[in-house]
């Protein structure tokens, strides 16, 4: 067995084994379909395909050989930046559909019509109401809850034309943004105007697209994400740091394993609440097992992470790997990032994939309809399910590879204003003296056309040497947690500065501040830092990356944080150089524009030089040494 083919593939030792594994026992699994796939249409994975009507598709040539337009005359400029803006929707509209979930879960809590849910973080949501403008005096936790859920989901189809939480944003940012005609209006509004334009027929400027693109995901970070983040952290509390374990090496060969997977922690933390009870456990002990053993996958286990010890068995690429140990009971999903491979895989063993979403059902999955008004009824009979199917487990298919890791989590702003006294400005100082240079937002997706887990490690590692101060969110955290960058011990990797600020606070160079939509948090500080400094978010010594990125969502992202004024760096190329105008004023016109750009960079040592020097570019123009 070629051991070297799996290193290629990922360079986690505990996927390095399952991926043998899946190999040995004929299970087919993300890196197979990847080479099915190959060669990869041409056109697509350009942008020049176009498929908005039926006069089509039509495709351009891009060699000048054959056809420059299609037929409805739309050259490639207008074809690549439509599609593009039809990726921003749809990530979007999933970042912030996931958003107004929360929302609705929290007007149902403050009604009584949810009773399994309760507002945890009474100080976040007085915190919350004084910036929303909300009375206090006199009132109970409900009922503020109910007037600030009310103003969240009212933002989805706003009237009032502009974001209740863009007052965060420095004034030179949104001023900006006025001039551009980019302020946005209501997060629902957006994402339909961005149908409507690429339609057939209606707008074909691409730069006047590419705004409405960064309109649209604008209103999901400083929105839907935004609101998903505040009103999770009012009702399941605000992460604090504490420690937990990562990797496959979690799953446990004499308990009940239930991994629970996607994206809505209205699910999950009624899942551990249920695993919790007495006579749940005991069931369990009676079909033969110790206990009951929850883990995290992907986001989902980035929510549970930052607030509870449940443990995180992988990022995206290990779901497969996962079933493939053999010894998972259930796994349970919800919504994002669940590949529809899961029900087959999972028919080579005992596993149950159980779907709970009206939004998102597989075929081959047993669905358990999840109701927020029963919801820990329901949790409690989606545990016994997977009690239920331990007996059948096969010993003989079970194999749980051994690495795991210790982390630290649970940096949300409040945890790090704590850290730092309640302020930021020793960070500020920090950086003024050059003991950090800067910091660096690493995020993002696992895909398999990257060595997983290697862009984001490396890139992590290089540039905490330079002394640069790395937060993550999503998958790219979890890589980190499994090579132990997320530990205080981590900081004998960094440059002698960084080690120093590290040491002294007893945290890890590398901070996990949560799931994908938690980027909000980032940009909360990032905010929060321009504002004390007088400055635009453009002029501060910040970048973001997405190594190993795959989704519609993180297209979104990407487009927000270049639009706030941050500097991206992107692993992988996005379907956009079939027109050479559209990738300039991406990588290169958008500075000028939005005062950040893209650039794409596969080699994360490449990508961490190119950080390293746009930060001591903005330390330079901030007069730093």
């Amino acid at each position: 067995m070629d051991k070297n083919k799996y290193a290629q593939k990922s360079i986690d030792p505990a996927t390095q084994a399952m991926l043998s594994k899946a190999e040995q026992a004929g299970v087919e699994v993300a890196w197979e379909r990847l080479e099915k796939q190959e060669p990869q249409c041409g056109f697509g994975l350009l942008g020049i395909c176009c498929r908005n009507c039926n006069m089509g598709p039509c495709r351009i040539d891009p060699f000048g050989n054959g056809a420059d337009k299609g037929i409805c005359g739309a050259n490639a400029d207008t074809i690549v930046a439509r599609n593009l803006l039809r990726t921003i929707a749809a990530g979007a509209a999933s970042h912030s559909d996931h958003g107004r979930d929360v929302v609705e879960t929290v007007l149902h809590a403050a009604e009584g019509r949810a009773p399994d849910y309760e507002i945890k973080d009474e100080e976040k949501l007085l915190a919350l109401a004084k910036e929303l403008k909300v009375p206090t005096d006199g009132r109970s936790k409900q009922e503020i809850a109910l007037d600030i859920a009310v103003k969240a989901i009212d933002e989805f189809g706003t009237r009032k034309g502009t974001l209740e939480l863009l007052g965060r944003v420095p004034p030179q940012r949104k001023e900006r943004w006025e001039k551009l005609g980019i302020v946005p209006r209501g997060i629902d509004r957006e994402v339909v105007e961005i149908m409507h334009r690429t339609h057939m027929g209606v707008d074909t400027d691409y730069v006047n697209l590419i705004l409405q693109g960064m309109r649209a995901a604008l209103s999901d970070g400083w929105g839907g994400s935004m609101w998903a983040t505040e009103l999770s952290d009012v009702l399941f509390g605000t992460p604090k740091p504490h420690k937990g374990v990562s990797n496959l090496g979690v799953l446990k060969e004499d308990e009940v394993n239930i991994v629970v997977h996607g994206h809505e922690p209205t699910l999950s933390e009624m899942i551990v609440r249920a695993a919790k009870d007495p006579q749940i456990v005991e069931f369990a002990r009676s079909q033969g097992a110790k206990g009951i053993n929850i883990c995290g996958m992907c986001c989902t286990g980035n929510e549970l992470l930052m607030r509870h010890d449940v443990p995180i068995a992988g990022n995206f690429l290990q779901q497969e790997l996962a079933i493939i140990t053999g010894a998972v009971e259930a796994m349970v999903v919800d919504v994002q990032c669940i590949m529809p491979s899961l029900t087959e895989v999972a028919g080579c063993y005992h596993t149950k994939i159980i779907s709970t979403s009206p939004k998102a059902k597989f075929p081959g999955a047993q669905h358990v309809a999840f109701n927020e008004e029963k919801a820990l009824e329901i949790a409690r009979e989606i545990v016994r399910i997977a009690v239920e199917n331990y007996p059948r487990r096969n010993k003989e298919k079970v194999f749980i590879p051994a690495e795991k890791m210790e982390f630290v989590a649970g940096f949300s702003v409040e945890a790090i204003l704590s850290a730092l006294g309640g302020s930021l400005d020793p960070l500020l100082n920090a950086i003024k003296e050059g003991n950090i240079k800067g910091i660096a937002g690493i995020v993002g997706c696992n895909n398999p056309k990257i060595k997983h887990d290697y862009g984001h490690v490396t890139l992590a590692e290089e540039l905490i040497k330079q002394d640069i101060l790395v937060v993550e969110t999503g998958c790219a955290a979890i890589a980190s947690a499994k090579a132990g960058l997320l530990l205080p011990e981590a900081a004998a990797k960094a440059g002698p500065g960084l080690r120093a600020v590290c040491e002294a606070l007893k945290i890890p160079p590398v901070l996990h501040m949560g799931s994908c939509v938690d980027i909000s948090r980032i940009m909360v500080v990032a905010a929060a830092a321009a504002r004390a400094l007088g400055v635009d978010i453009c002029d501060l010594p910040l970048a973001g990356a997405a190594p190993e990125w795959m989704s519609e969502k993180a297209v979104s992202i990407g487009a927000y944080v270049v639009a706030s004024g941050i500097f991206t760096v992107l692993g992988t190329v996005p379907p956009v150089l079939g027109s050479s105008n559209v990738a300039a004023l991406l990588t290169e016109g958008a500075k000028d524009v939005v005062g950040a750009s893209f650039a794409v960079e596969g080699d994360p040592l490449k990508a961490a030089e190119l950080i390293v020097k746009h930060i001591n570019e903005k330390r330079a123009g901030l007069g730093l040494a």
